[in-house]
């Protein structure tokens, strides 16, 4: 879905009939009190109101209508915590009361503010309309609204039952946003990918009832620098012959997840007008079983011509996306990224709240570290450790699709992706969760955006030259 357009608005009228909501760590509230009347810091003390993060003082005016909304920080601001309120305020129009922070700040409220507005309802009745937040004349909403829209668009697909969210409903979606900015859209389906040479895409979707296919999105001037994003398409994986537990497969709805990051970013990308041509590719399977599912021990030729031992059946979304990366680089774009849902080693390594990523070179990561700071969208790099390439060697085929020993399993994973790319094309890889496992505000438990926000602004530095 998209953002509300009333959930933030701006408007001078609306600003000044609008209940203020005043953001106090802990440290502020008795300075903050000092100036206030008797009748005000009686009430506060009356409820108890002591600034403890996320908590809440409903300040009624004379007429016991809310005057004024009391936001405790704990011990330091956290624009996140304003994600708390678009579900703990009552319907109607409120505004940030804090003119010491500044407009970056505010932005960041107020993109909390909308996020945690966000539900996914497509399976239930509708909970009915949220508070609105009024901004100022100095805050970037169309940024923020950009940023929602397309965080939403991201948590929307992941959220989608596999049912409902199989490659065609992937092209679908694909199809829906070249259509809101004049994009093309090629889609390669079923034995096609056999014709066009994507032999692995075709192997690994073959067995599901739900075409492969491969996705391929074009954007923007035909002479500007050449951008491209790869995601990871896996609608489901249910690991083949090798198939997961019932445990390991409950959440295999949000394999795709790499893929919803691809989409949600063009989404920013074409939103923004970045001076780009931008090329998205999804190879979007599912991992089924059936009597012509891959096998571990099959050697199937890439499409760059290596050939690749299957190892694991389960390790099959690098297989999807080796085949989508040689044809991204046949293009000799200036920059490839791409987004996977890869391996349950980078989480073992940084927890489910951090994305790692991978990059060929290392000003890239100097630069995208800084706009990762910039965003509050954490990430952290992780290292191409070539000595650990031969742990992918096979006796019978080019490379193994997984690793032969169990540590380093996010590094072997991207160093097989590496394989697959020419040196001098600058390259990210992220592996992320695509899922918050516990609410927190404004990032409520299922899918998730995670690096996304932190890649538009490094593109939107390097392509614009704002930095």
């Amino acid at each position: 879905m998209s953002i509300d357009t009333n959930l933030l608005v701006h408007d001078d009228r609306t600003m000044a009939q609008a209940i203020p909501i005043t953001p106090l760590t802990k440290n502020e509230l008795d300075s903050w009190e000092t100036g206030q009347p008797e009748e005000l810091k009686k009430w506060i003390k009356a409820t108890g109101f002591r600034a403890n993060e996320g908590s809440l003082c409903f300040v009624p005016n004379t007429l016991g209508e809310l005057d004024r909304v009391l936001l405790g920080m704990g011990k330091q601001n956290d624009s996140w915590l304003f994600g708390l309120l678009p579900g703990k305020l009552p319907t109607g129009t409120y505004c940030i009361a804090s003119p010491e922070w500044d407009s970056s700040v505010r932005d960041a409220a107020a993109l909390a503010w909308a996020l945690g507005a966000y539900r996914f309802e497509r399976y239930r009745n509708s909970r009915g309309f949220c508070p609105r937040l009024v901004v100022s004349a100095d805050m970037d909403i169309e940024s923020v609204r950009m940023q929602a829209d397309a965080t939403f668009l991201v948590r929307d697909l992941i959220n989608t039952p596999a049912a409902d969210m199989m490659p065609q409903d992937l092209a679908k979606a694909a199809k829906d946003l070249a259509q809101n900015y004049d994009a093309d859209v090629k889609l390669t389906v079923a034995d096609d990918l056999l014709e066009e040479n994507y032999p692995l895409v075709h192997a690994v979707g073959r067995a599901s009832c739900h075409a492969p296919q491969l996705i391929d999105l074009t954007w923007g001037a035909p002479e500007a620098p050449k951008l491209t994003l790869v995601g990871k398409g896996v609608c489901f994986d249910s690991g083949g012959l090798g198939i997961k537990p019932v445990a390991g497969m409950r959440l295999m709805k949000k394999d795709m997840g790499g893929a919803a990051h691809a989409i949600g970013l063009a989404s920013m990308i074409m939103s923004a007008g970045l001076p780009v041509r931008l090329r998205v590719l999804i190879p979007a399977v599912e991992n089924a079983i059936s009597d012509n599912a891959f096998r571990p021990g099959d050697v199937i030729r890439s499409r760059k011509g290596l050939t690749v031992e299957i190892d694991n059946t389960d390790a099959e979304g690098r297989l999807v996306l080796c085949d989508a990366l040689t044809e991204a680089a046949s293009e000799a774009p200036e920059l490839i990224v791409d987004f996977a849902t890869l391996t349950g080693a980078a989480r073992i390594a940084l927890g489910t709240e951090m994305p790692g990523y991978f990059t060929n070179k290392a000003r890239v990561s100097e630069s995208l570290l800084d706009a990762a700071a910039r965003m509050d969208d954490p990430i952290w790099p992780l290292p191409l450790h070539r000595p650990y390439r031969q742990m992918l060697d096979s006796r019978i085929a080019d490379i193994a699709n997984s690793s032969s020993g169990s540590f380093g399993g996010a590094i072997t994973a991207a160093l097989f992706l590496q394989e697959f790319l020419p040196d001098e094309i600058e390259w990210v890889h992220f592996d992320v969760m695509a899922w918050n496992v516990r609410n927190r505000p404004a990032r409520p438990i299922g899918g998730e955006a995670m690096g996304m926000r932190a890649m538009f602004a490094y593109l939107q530095d390097r392509f614009t030259g704002r930095r």
